[in-house]
């Protein structure tokens, strides 16, 4: 059945009797008349029962139904799309990117397809330039057949003594150049330094920084509307921004949040405060939506810093790295409560996990359930958590920010958590099938670059999850992707998200109907909020345009 907007008729005429979808549409046509009008006919919207046409007025939803009612009551409309069978779904958010980040590897030295280390220090040497930062990500020793990452001697030869800064995949460590470390001379003999090996802890984020320090804001500003621009070609039209002291800048935060590009960014700052009074000097002094994102209760299990219960399996000597006890974590969400903002935090590990639930323990404690629930806190990642906690974190209305293409890259028997955690405990990373039975809302996202921006990747991800019992549904997957990244946000719009009327227009249409199968579709259109983000040249037959 479709759903019909109201326009102020309501269901009955004035006499009270029922009137008929057409009649009832038909009464407002000078009303839609009036405002810039969109109708998209022969459509698939899966999200709508039967419907194949959609009409959006003036940048909302105003209808959703059957093609010949769209041609009756919105024939005239300002722009007519003839689908031909094409996907309309929401269109995508993306609730954890690294825009600066993601847009430099445009420029910057993309090592994600790296096999072997000698082929990571050939790239090197191939684009290292004296006195210029070469500011690299991506490489994983986890599927090389040296199964070890470089060290600081290798970097210092492949790159001709050139300042270097190499992220690995999960961005919790780097391998520098000593070059580099003449720019960061405090990370020399900080938490996390190492005379060969790669960095990680404090003595990373200040190599991390020097890096940082190096770009100008004119390659800052274009590496961010290159992201913008290719998350606009995937369908997203909302982006979620984790910035933060170790990982970005105030300056950073501020360039994108002014872009101005029409993919809307939602800007978190990962930075403690223990008094609400902090929490909203923060807030003005960096522009964030709330104190969210990556604010490091631990690090990554690739760079072995994710704070676990139990030591690694290949590194029993270590049991990870934890930066917030619960003490600290319970002060950050009171705080953020009284103030009536998001917290939130990155969590990996499962000791990270029980110092998270501890201290929202405590934080209800202090200022109640509802004022948490209210405030819709969030967690990052989330990898290790069992029912127990992820029902006490619904019960505080927590959004889990998860990234399901974590499990398709490194999950599996012989991933690289089963390397780093051994097969039984790899086996219950990731538990979306879980927390949705525990009644966590998900927030799906890509964390690029870490992992790259991939929608359809995404939804395939967490339908085909390596781990049997883990995996949800792909309608229970786009929603995710889509309206549990508004919730994520904390949004009071309770349509947006989705396509029924009173929604904001934010759509993207897919070339073809089927989804959530092998390959995926590719993007015709992306809009929000009724303005056209992306759109494929000649992809889309408009009627009301001359031929």
């Amino acid at each position: 059945m479709s759903t019909v907007p109201e326009f102020g008729r309501g269901n009955r005429s004035t006499t009270g009797e029922p009137i008929d979808e057409v009649t009832r549409i038909s009464g407002n046509r000078e009303y839609c008349r009036a405002m810039s009008t969109t109708l998209l006919l022969g459509g698939h919207i899966p999200s709508v029962a039967g419907a194949t046409a959609l009409a959006v007025v003036n940048g909302t939803v105003a209808w959703a139904g059957d093609d010949s009612t769209g041609r009756v009551c919105f024939g005239g409309a300002d722009e007519v799309l003839e689908l031909r069978g094409a996907l309309v779904t929401p269109a995508f958010v993306d609730a954890h990117v690294h825009a600066t980040s993601a847009g430099l590897l445009a420029t910057g030295l993309d090592l994600t397809a790296c096999t072997t280390l000698a082929q990571c220090l050939g790239q090197v040497t191939q684009q290292a330039r004296p006195g210029t930062v070469l500011w690299g990500q991506g490489w994983d020793e986890t599927s090389w057949p040296e199964r070890r990452p470089p060290t600081r001697a290798e970097v210092d030869r492949a790159s001709g003594g050139a300042p270097v800064y190499l992220s690995r995949i999960d961005g919790h460590s780097a391998a520098v150049s000593s070059a580099l470390l003449e720019r960061a001379a405090e990370a020399i003999g900080a938490p996390g330094w190492t005379a060969e090996g790669p960095l990680t802890r404090e003595a990373h984020h200040y190599a991390r920084r020097a890096a940082r320090e190096s770009i100008t804001p004119g390659q800052r500003r274009a590496a961010q509307r290159a992201f913008l621009t290719g998350a606009a070609a995937h369908g997203i039209a909302v982006v979620h921004e984790c910035a933060g002291p170790e990982v970005s800048g105030v300056d950073d935060l501020a360039d994108l949040l002014a872009a101005d590009h029409g993919v809307e960014v939602i800007g978190y700052w990962g930075q403690a405060v223990s008094t609400p009074e902090q929490a909203r000097e923060l807030l003005a002094a960096t522009g964030a939506h709330g104190l969210a994102g990556d604010l490091f209760c631990d690090g990554a299990l690739g760079s072995r810093t994710a704070a676990l219960r139990m030591p690694y399996a290949d590194a029993p000597g270590t049991r990870g790295t934890s930066y917030l006890d619960a003490q600290q974590i319970s002060a950050h969400v009171r705080a953020c409560t009284l103030a009536g903002t998001q917290a939130g935090f990155h969590v990996i590990g499962d000791a990270a996990a029980d110092s998270v639930v501890a201290g929202f323990e405590a934080a209800e404690a202090a200022v109640g359930a509802t004022a948490l629930r209210q405030c819709r806190h969030r967690l990052e990642h989330l990898e290790m958590v069992d029912l127990d906690q992820a029902r006490r974190l619904a019960a505080w209305g927590v959004v889990a920010s998860v990234q399901p293409a974590f499990d398709a890259a490194w999950g599996g028997a012989e991933g690289m958590y089963a390397r780093r955690l051994g097969v039984p405990r790899a086996a219950a990373m990731n538990p979306f099938a879980l927390l949705e039975a525990a009644g966590v809302v998900l927030a799906f996202g890509s964390d690029v670059p870490v992992t790259p921006v991939d929608p359809w990747g995404t939804v395939r991800a967490a339908v085909g999850h390596r781990s049997p019992g883990s995996e949800i549904g792909v309608m229970e997957a786009l929603a995710a992707h889509t309206y549990g990244g508004y919730r994520a946000a904390a949004t009071t719009d309770s349509l947006a998200g989705s396509l029924v009327p009173g929604a904001p227009a934010s759509y993207a249409i897919w070339d073809g109907a089927e989804f959530g199968g092998g390959d995926s579709p590719s993007c015709l259109r992306t809009v929000h909020r009724g303005r056209t983000l992306f759109e494929q040249h000649g992809a889309l037959v408009n009627r009301s345009r001359p031929t």
